[in-house]
């Protein structure tokens, strides 16, 4: 497999299909805005899309066995440039004036093309923007401007009405889970929860399948939908407390709270285990469907949800983690 090229990529396929057509009919545009959540893949995508634009055999794919592709894969091609910044939450106009403006009217080195690579382009200040919009509205010749967003909101009106827009939505459970066993190795039901805890984001599902630090975290979400009920109110609060040290991966919390919530009430709806998620827990899942109503299951599928939204409007998070392990403890059932 060629690890930098289109053939590495797992899904979008149609965006592929569009880059790749656009390189074999010589349409390739002057700008583009990849649009998607963190660990969607646009960034792999816009390396393996800028990897073919300066590969010297000159097609769909990148040969990896070229002068251009092998510099580009020590990352020492002088025709692609990743545009960067000092601080983490903006670029500021003098970076996108040195390392974009001032050069983008030169010509590529090579014989191909040159590729401005501009990761978090909504990070761009308004004067940044502007600077950049000057480059994007007079593009130079054989030069491509690459903006990768996850706000693409983000972006002034007439940056996004002179790019072509690409949106990397959310790859099937199947394809998620054939990757992370096919290219990293982990076990079938393994991949399986990773697969359906990323919800379609293949950065998401990586970074869940890799590290022994979601296994446990899991672990303790499920545990505790599992004893809400039961939870004396001194208990609760010590869980909560215990919650806080990490406030960080809330989000990361509620989702398999959601997951395991989900399985309940699918294995109640139809008595079959096919669809779950949480396979190994069956025993459990099949006792928490039977004692628990549809009513309740679905009050604590809203708990979750309701938390996260009081967390986002900045609820106090104790509060908010209160709330829903009552709600658990005295609906669920």
């Amino acid at each position: 497999m060629n690890e930098f090229g289109f053939n590495g990529i797992v899904g979008h396929k149609d965006i592929i299909a569009h880059l790749q057509h656009a390189i074999e009919g010589g349409m390739v545009s002057h700008a583009y805005i990849f649009a998607g959540e963190t660990g969607s893949g646009k960034k792999r995508m816009a390396n393996a899309f800028a990897a073919a634009l300066v590969c010297e055999r000159g097609g769909i794919e990148p040969c990896g066995r070229c002068e251009a592709c092998t510099r580009f894969l020590r990352g020492s091609h002088p025709d692609v440039i990743r545009v960067t910044h000092e601080k983490p939450g903006v670029i500021r106009v003098d970076e996108i004036r040195e390392q974009l403006v001032s050069t983008v009217d030169r010509k590529p080195l090579g014989d191909r093309y040159k590729v401005y690579i501009i990761d978090e382009a909504d990070k761009m200040n308004p004067q940044a923007q502007n600077a950049a919009l000057k480059s994007i509205e007079e593009p130079a010749e054989r030069t491509v401007i690459l903006l990768l967003t996850s706000r693409p909101e983000s972006l002034l009106p007439t940056i996004r009405s002179r790019c072509i827009r690409l949106d990397f939505g959310a790859l099937t459970r199947r394809e998620v889970t054939d990757y992370l066993m096919r290219e990293l190795g982990v076990p079938a039901y393994d991949a399986e929860v990773a697969a359906a805890f990323s919800q379609g984001n293949i950065g998401r599902a990586k970074q869940a399948a890799e590290g022994s630090s979601f296994s446990l975290m899991a672990e303790r979400a499920v545990q505790a939908v599992r004893t809400a009920r039961n939870m004396a109110v001194y208990e609760m609060g010590n869980f909560i407390r215990e919650l806080e040290e990490d406030k960080n991966g809330i989000d990361d919390f509620l989702d398999v709270m959601l997951l395991w919530l989900k399985d309940v009430l699918l294995y109640k709806a139809t008595l079959d285990p096919d669809g779950i998620v949480f396979r190994q827990d069956l025993i459990e899942i099949r006792r928490e469907a039977e004692e628990s109503s549809y009513e309740g299951l679905k009050e604590a599928i809203d708990a979750v949800n309701r938390c996260r939204e009081r967390l986002r409007a900045n609820v106090s998070f104790s509060l908010a983690l209160e709330l829903l392990m009552m709600t658990l403890r005295d609906d669920i059932g």
